[in-house]
């Protein structure tokens, strides 16, 4: 049986690949090992520990994550993960590890598999984002042995890499798995403020419109990441809607995030406010499909929002050069320009785009994995 080690570093990532493990774990012919690292296993960031491990038989976690804030301690946090990863792999020995898309300790990943001579896999290769993740994410796809990507521009962005064409396979994102199976029935079928406590108002969502806000730092724009957060619940302060929001991930500027959502908590008190740390995939995009648009720059505005039809205001940079839907409206770090855009959102229509996949790569991957003649050794393939 060939044993799969897949590492999760974040909440998000989770998502990403949550029917991708799901179908692996059913398949007879494969093996599911989970590495839980970074911020997936802090409380601060919405520990996912306990709702993996329910539902997954090999879960371990590993503690790597420094005080979170800072560029360096991002380089420390990849430091540590490398170490404890490579021991881990040399213990395991697994046949196949697969890393997730950009995050900064995905890296560790790749170095600790591939310089053991294990094959690598990269989800989401060749895509665009900007700033340390697109680094990441193109460091990822020149150390993988395959590619899992999410459409064929991200396809042909690794052939300019250099990737041979046949260790690429275009399965579409596995996190519109999940949309796609929320799709036929759109209702909020739990109470967020019973299920994931939080901090704040409890009012009644299934009749008022409401938005929700989900902003994590930009690590290149760090510095400015509290005020670009103020500017964004100035705007929600400015609609005077109801409004769930969602604490930041751990990238560097997350302390200045996180700062401006508590002295707007402490300093504007408001009866239609709701503060969450994290949801599960699924009730979030529950919320999401029942809410006036989603506000920030998280990518779910960028995949799943798109599938679904779900109208999205994407602020600042962080989402730059992304391939994107017409639910997407991209505003600066303006409070009108914000403001605006979600007036606009409330009254317009979207349409849904298949432009990530169509709802079945959690199996496709599983099905390749199977197969896959294992390697780990690669050339610069000349597309000239």
């Amino acid at each position: 049986m060939r044993k799969i080690c897949v590492v999760i570093s974040a909440r998000a990532s989770y998502a990403r690949i949550k029917t991708m493990l799901e179908n692996i774990e059913q398949n007879e012919n494969l093996s599911l090992e989970i590495i839980l690292i970074g911020s997936s296993i802090l409380e601060k960031y919405g520990d996912i520990s306990a709702s993996v491990q329910a539902k997954f038989k090999n879960v371990f976690k590993i503690h790597t994550s420094f005080e979170p804030g800072s560029a360096s301690a991002m380089a420390k946090s990849t430091g540590v993960s490398i170490i404890e990863l490579s021991n881990y792999f040399s213990n395991s020995k697994p046949d196949i590890v697969i890393t997730i898309a950009d995050r900064y300790e995905t890296i560790s990943t790749s170095i600790a598999s591939s310089y053991q001579n294990i094959c690598l896999v990269h989800i989401q290769g060749g895509e665009i984002t900007g700033n340390i993740d697109e680094k990441v994410r193109h460091a990822n796809s020149k150390f993988a042995d395959y590619h899992f990507v999410s459409n064929e521009i991200a396809k042909k962005r690794l052939r300019q890499l250099g990737e041979e064409p046949s260790s690429i396979f275009n399965v579409g994102c596995p996190s519109i798995d999940i949309a796609n199976q929320l799709k036929k029935n759109r209702s909020l079928d739990f109470n967020p403020f019973e299920k994931y406590g939080g901090v704040g108002n409890i009012f009644d969502i299934k009749s008022n419109d409401y938005l929700v806000l989900l902003q994590h730092p930009v690590t290149n724009e760090n510095l400015d990441s509290e005020l670009q957060m103020s500017k964004s619940l100035e705007a929600i302060k400015k609609t005077d809607m109801y409004a769930f929001i969602f604490w930041p991930n751990i990238d560097s500027g997350t302390s200045g995030t996180s700062k401006a959502i508590r002295k707007f908590r402490e300093n504007y008190f408001s009866n239609k406010i709701h503060y969450f740390k994290n949801f599960s995939p699924e009730d979030f995009l529950k919320l999401l499909m029942n809410s006036s648009c989603l506000i920030g720059n998280s990518s779910t505005g960028i995949r799943e929002c798109s599938f679904l039809g779900i109208p999205v205001v994407n602020i600042g940079s962080r989402q730059n050069g992304r391939l994107r839907g017409s639910n997407v409206i991209d505003v600066n770090h303006d409070i009108n320009e914000i403001y605006q855009a979600i007036i606009k959102c409330s009254e317009t229509e979207t349409n849904s785009q298949n432009l990530y996949g169509n709802g079945n790569a959690g199996f496709q991957i599983s099905q390749i994995l199977e197969k896959l003649t294992l390697k780990n050794d690669k050339r610069f393939i000349d597309i000239l």
